[in-house]
């Protein structure tokens, strides 16, 4: 899905032709385009949920809403057991209670770390486009190929999670094969600033941005991970969740006339956002079928990252991640005839090294555990 998703990405870079058919424009509302795939997200994430859901279970329960439930039943479980037949009633509609009211600040919780989760999504894009007005697009690439980094980073800080060794060197590993098949590719970068010469200030400047962009994502991850671990969500009604509050936050970002904020809400206040994208939209309607490429394969796509970060985790998510950029670009040299440099196969070699070094981790964690069933199974046969 996200390689489809990268070419109808690529499709809506380039200028599309004016109704006049005398001009060509680019297409430049990145807000506009994160609304539209938020949107479909939370759609396809419903509709995932209601075909697979138990039937006769309730919307709240469907949408991972129903927390105390199990705890309610197996109070009331433990109380007629404990409990003598003059004190079940009270102390039956006591805990009750005590579960009604956790269960609903147990559920608040978890939407304010759901609406937390958006606002770190919302923020992070607009100051990862606003860096590339100050750094070139390499320097782009090459930050956002550091992405594993800042997720173990705010995993420790933030909830002072830990991880194996092997983990690190994998990290190191997945992390220096792209730098490097990124730094030593011959085509030259597209522009990324039209202020004129960027000094060393203006660098410093979209460094400190794409810095915000990595931070506000590792938040996402390691959130996301503290939250599977808290609250035992499914990954889609998290993608439910985030992406319908996403909505309703890039929404109100798109369609206020809000004062012009840098970064955050580049339009000025006599028009919004929202309105210049529709406009444009209108008159060059050869947008109208990447934008909705865009959008849906997104959507798809987001089914099945939710899914592995549920059961494998933020940082495998992020591998996984990184190895589809690298299958995308060389999907791009299949199909556009790019040539790559020894720079760049090398890159590849260490990225591809660092997966197989996690993959054989996890081979050999396996059969130990394999190792360890069996004889226990011969413990038992003996006993």
């Amino acid at each position: 899905m996200f390689l489809l998703w990268a070419v109808a990405q690529e499709r809506l870079s380039v200028p599309f032709q004016h109704i006049d058919g005398q001009s060509t424009d680019k297409f430049k509302s990145a807000l506009f385009l994160g609304t539209c795939q938020s949107f479909l997200s939370s759609l396809s994430a419903l509709a995932y949920i209601i075909i697979r859901g138990i039937s006769g279970s309730s919307l709240s329960s469907l949408l991972g809403l129903d927390l105390g439930s199990m705890a309610q039943t197996n109070s009331s479980s433990n109380s007629t057991t404990n409990g003598s037949p003059s004190t079940k009633i009270n102390g039956h509609a006591h805990s009750s209670n005590a579960h009604s009211h956790t269960s609903s600040s147990t559920t608040k919780a978890l939407l304010l770390r759901y609406l937390q989760v958006s606002a770190f999504i919302t923020l992070a894009a607009p100051f990862g486009f606003a860096a590339l007005s100050y750094i070139t697009y390499p320097t782009m690439v090459l930050g956002k190929s550091c992405k594993l980094v800042p997720v173990m980073l705010m995993n420790f800080v933030m909830y002072r999670r830990r991880f194996a060794p092997h983990k690190y060197i994998v990290v190191a590993m997945v992390t220096a094969g792209i730098s490097v098949f990124m730094g030593f590719g011959n085509e030259k970068p597209s522009k990324a600033s039209s202020n004129g010469e960027q000094g060393s200030y203006s660098q410093l400047i979209g460094i400190l941005y794409l810095v915000i962009n990595l931070i506000l994502d590792g938040a996402v991850n390691s959130t996301q991970d503290e939250m599977f671990a808290r609250y035992k969500v499914t990954g889609q009604q998290m993608m439910f969740w985030i992406n319908l509050f996403c909505t309703l936050l890039t929404t109100t970002l798109g369609t206020l006339p809000l004062p012009h904020i840098p970064v955050l809400h580049p339009s000025s206040g006599l028009q919004s956002e929202f309105a210049n994208a529709i406009g444009f939209i209108r008159t060059h309607p050869s947008v109208i079928i990447p934008l909705v490429q865009f959008s849906l394969t997104g959507a798809l796509g987001q089914l099945f990252i939710f899914e592995t970060l549920q059961h494998f985790g933020s940082l495998t998510l992020v591998m996984i991640t990184l190895t589809r950029k690298m299958f995308t670009m060389v999907l791009s040299v299949i199909v556009y005839d790019h040539k790559l440099t020894l720079g760049q196969w090398a890159g590849a070699g260490i990225v591809f090294g660092g997966i197989s070094v996690e993959a054989w981790v996890k081979r050999k964690e396996v059969h130990a555990k394999r190792v360890l069933q069996e004889k226990e199974k011969a413990k038992i046969k003996s006993l």
